[in-house]
């Protein structure tokens, strides 16, 4: 949306009543422009569709009231505007308000708009509704953390994770009860160390590691060493972790 300032200046009426008539057609986003004081002077189908407000209502309103009180109270509007025609483009993600009053998680970019002289003349606001992205990474951090909540409560089972190398990158309970190592010993060392000293020799960890990578798990029993050095016969499973 950079270029809206300089389309006024350089086009013709036609191309700009076009342009107008593009933007005022999108759904997908609210597009909508201010003046210097951030009063709204323009405003899209998309904005309408899910700020909920027409344009009639929202024309000649400021708009400071999308935000949320608490955002309102710290100066967010008016810093938004005065980044914007400090760096040339505030962009963002935060809560915003819709005319009912049930809040919305929005991506928010704002473009300065100049004449040809470079004097400001408004702001274009380009906000994309992003609420069930937002709901669904929620939900994902939820189930991450009631699984964690899960895994340290276990006791008859290590279950730890490893990055893609062999490095410990947590520990719960029942690692720490059955092979000696607190959190804080073990974390950030390789999970050869539990090894004997054969199976080191013979590549054993790495081995497994590839498998596991290969092949989504590998499953295998053997002897395993303790921190104070005893042996232990132990059930392993490895799974690897993707990335969606």
């Amino acid at each position: 949306m950079n270029g809206w300032g300089m389309i006024q200046g350089t086009v013709d009426k036609a191309d700009e009543d076009r342009y107008r008539v593009l933007v005022e057609a999108v759904t997908d986003y609210a597009i909508y422009m201010l003046d210097r004081s951030g009063t709204v002077t323009s405003w899209n189908a998309g904005a309408e569709r899910f700020k909920g407000y027409s344009a009639s209502e929202i024309i000649g309103q400021h708009f400071s009231c999308f935000y949320t009180e608490e955002d309102r109270e710290a100066g967010l509007p008016s810093r938004t505007l005065e980044t914007a025609a400090r760096d040339g483009k505030f962009e963002t993600e935060g809560w915003r308000v819709r005319r009912d009053g049930t809040p919305f998680w929005a991506h928010v970019v704002v473009d300065p708009i100049l004449d040809p002289s470079g004097k400001l003349t408004g702001f274009a606001k380009v906000t994309r509704d992003l609420t069930e992205r937002k709901k669904a990474e929620e939900e994902i951090r939820k189930n991450q953390e009631q699984f964690q909540r899960l895994v340290q409560g276990v006791t008859d089972y290590a279950i730890y994770m490893l990055d893609p190398e062999g490095v410990i990158t947590s520990w719960n309970s029942g690692a720490e009860r059955i092979k000696g190592y607190s959190a804080d010993e073990i974390i950030g060392k390789h999970f050869s160390q539990f090894y004997t000293p054969e199976d080191r020799e013979r590549g054993s960890p790495q081995s497994a590691l590839e498998i596991a990578a290969r092949e989504g798990r590998v499953e295998r029993e053997g002897w395993r060493i303790r921190k104070d050095g005893t042996a232990f016969w132990s059930h392993v499973v490895i799974d690897a972790i993707r990335h969606e």
